[in-house]
């Protein structure tokens, strides 16, 4: 089995900055695209920003130039350094990676439980 879990959110001031983080655990031969989504009462879960494994990142229009993705690939380690937050930043943000649990079989999607961020005004 594959586990992910964040860490890191918190409540935070409008303009102020935290630091996401995602470990993966578990047994792990390899992981191909990471990323992070955000999701609001009502409201569907919706992309932040992804990671491929060798760096490359795809970020949702209302995050450029605000949030920085990066990821540790011999850590199994995945961040989000956020700053200048908004409100509308404000959700459970959650980790998503494609796992392959051996080399010899597809990858598998998995999600984290998620972490609270909450910017306020």
């Amino acid at each position: 089995q594959v586990q992910l879990v964040e860490s890191g959110g918190g409540l935070v001031q409008a303009g102020g900055s935290l630091r996401l983080s995602c470990a993966a655990s578990g047994n792990i031969a390899r992981i191909y695209d990471m990323g992070w989504y955000r999701q609001t009462p009502g409201k569907q879960r919706e992309l932040v920003v992804t990671i491929t494994s060798g760096g490359s990142a795809n970020y949702a229009d209302s995050v450029k130039g605000r949030l920085i993705i990066s990821r540790d690939n011999a850590k199994n380690e995945m961040y989000l350094q956020m700053n200048s937050l908004k409100p509308e930043d404000t959700g459970v943000y959650y980790c998503n990676a494609d796992v392959k649990r051996s080399l010899w079989q597809r990858a598998y999607n998995y999600w984290g439980q998620g972490t609270q961020v909450t910017v306020s005004s």
